[in-house]
């Protein structure tokens, strides 16, 4: 058993896992052991030398008991060697020096040790500060590093010689021109850099993975290449990112910010493309999964938009329900569904069936215990019929729907007219026409529609859109108008119609 603790085991694994809680133990009692010593030796306070000796013996065993369970932590690898090589003498350091401080105050041994009392605060000073070394290489070893000291102000930072503090991005930026955005750099790297870099950058490699440069994704780690240029789907990366959020081969890990689904089909179009690193997307070729997607990355307003026109807030803005059941989460998953989190404080929810085609009306009823929290429901490219979108239209909260490349029908689109919350509807590549254009119009918060390829007719649009002048209609693809409805949080204002293209 022992000899087994120390291979790199899942039981040494398991324990090591201890060591972030365990760590918390001897960095406490020092700092209160020290702030006690120095508070008894100026007379600011009155505490016993019995009891000093308790916190140095609890702080000594903290210490050696976090630094087998490090040990065991670091035979599972993904960390830089030199760093964590640090860490662990620091470690070891603060174990030796409480101990030997204890000892000196115990009542059996002090005694006998040479200079004692010369000796004393010296190691309790020395513990002290190897564990807020220890610490310090600690963060950067979970988090990067620099993780600690990454947003030192001013004036601290010119005073220790740091360079000017830099804000870090933690999601894309909006791109100007995304026909010339390289993929590889302005598209593909931030995402990763916002997802992944944390656990797999040049201080902590989990997995043996690094994501902070092609070479490495290339290169793979324990699991061998992290893509496959040309197969997305067969990518481990990729794999990992669509499996259930509570599989532990899951990446993000779960409680990580996790990829959304336009940010995993990015990254899967861009290996499908084969994961050049310099090609622009103009330069590759762009798909109906991922036009949407890339859209949502540009920053150019829509066309109909009024300048100076201030944006509505939506409707589902300040909006709070309860939240859903892990069980009925979970029977969504199983069935193939991607579930996202729109805003924790509200408990809405995105459903996308992307990544289930063949989710059908049977499965409709898998919704019904969420219906009060599914505010974009994504079910584009399935075999839903109108049946379907009789059970959609009870469904209170709903703000954004996609129902592209279906079999949907007037009759169905009739269904929904009672939901006062929807702004979004994508009928692109159906069978809705203009009777159903025209039951949408009636519905006072609806904000945008697209039905390009539909059996909605020209005539239609026109009419419907000298109507009802605050209704956007895309009739034919724009990217700067589908990327304004794509982002998160739609509160795009009053269009124009959109011409056909």
């Amino acid at each position: 058993m022992f000899y087994t603790l120390l291979q790199a085991s899942s039981w040494a694994i398991f324990i090591g896992r201890f060591h972030p809680a365990l760590v918390h133990f001897p960095i406490g009692f020092l700092l209160i052991g020290a702030l006690l010593e120095i508070g008894r030796r100026t007379g600011k306070i009155n505490v016993s030398e019995s009891s000093i000796r308790f916190i140095l013996l609890i702080s000594a065993i903290g210490a050696t008991v976090a630094c087998i369970c490090g040990y065991l932590l670091s035979l599972g690898g993904g960390y830089d060697a030199k760093l964590l090589d640090n860490h662990m003498w620091q470690g070891i350091g603060v174990a030796v020096f409480a101990w030997i401080a204890w000892l000196i105050k115990s009542d059996g041994f002090g005694g006998r040790i040479p200079f004692a009392s010369v000796i004393y605060l010296p190691a309790f000073l020395l513990a002290t500060i190897l564990t807020l070394t220890a610490g310090h290489d600690g963060g950067s070893l979970t988090h990067g590093q620099g993780y600690l000291t990454q947003y030192t102000p001013e004036p601290f930072r010119g005073m220790a010689g740091m360079p000017p503090l830099e804000e870090k991005a933690e999601e894309i930026k909006p791109i100007a021109d995304v026909q010339n955005a390289v993929v590889y750099n302005d598209i593909v790297q931030p995402i990763l850099q916002a997802r992944c870099a944390q656990c797999h950058n040049q201080s902590k490699q989990k997995g043996d993975l690094r994501v902070d440069q092609l070479a490495f994704l290339l290169k793979g780690g324990e699991g061998g290449p992290a893509l496959i240029p040309g197969k997305g789907a067969e990518s481990d990366m990729i794999k990992r990112c669509l499996l259930d959020e509570s599989d532990d081969d899951h990446m993000p890990p779960k409680g990580k910010p996790q990829l959304t689904t336009d940010q995993i089909t990015l990254i899967s179009w861009w290996i499908d493309q084969g994961a050049p690193a310099d090609k622009k997307v103009a330069d590759l070729k762009a798909n109906e999964a991922v036009t949407p997607a890339l859209a949502s990355l540009g920053e150019g307003a829509a066309p109909g938009l009024k300048k100076g026109a201030v944006k509505q807030e939506s409707a589902i803005a300040g909006m709070k329900v309860k939240p859903a059941s892990d069980q009925a989460i979970a029977a969504l998953k199983k069935a193939g569904l991607i579930v996202n989190t729109l805003s924790q404080d509200q408990n809405l929810l995105e459903v996308s069936a992307v990544n289930a085609p063949n989710f059908d009306d049977k499965q409709m009823d898998l919704l019904k215990s969420v219906s009060q929290q599914i505010a974009w429901l994504k079910l584009g490219d399935t075999k839903i019929t109108d049946a379907a979108l009789e059970q959609i239209g009870t469904f209170p909260n709903l703000n954004k729907l996609h129902l592209e490349h279906t079999v949907v029908t007037d009759k169905g689109v009739a269904a929904l007219k009672g939901l006062k919350f929807l702004e979004y509807i994508n009928v692109v590549d159906t069978k809705v026409g203009d009777a159903g254009l025209k039951d949408l119009a009636t519905m006072k918060g609806l904000r945008s529609v697209y039905v390009w390829r539909s059996a909605v007719t020209d005539s239609a649009v026109a009419q419907v859109g000298r109507q009802n002048p605050a209704l956007q209609i895309v009739s034919g693809f724009n990217e700067a108008a589908v990327a304004e409805f794509l982002k998160a949080g739609d509160t795009t204002a009053t269009k124009g119609v959109t011409k056909k293209l």
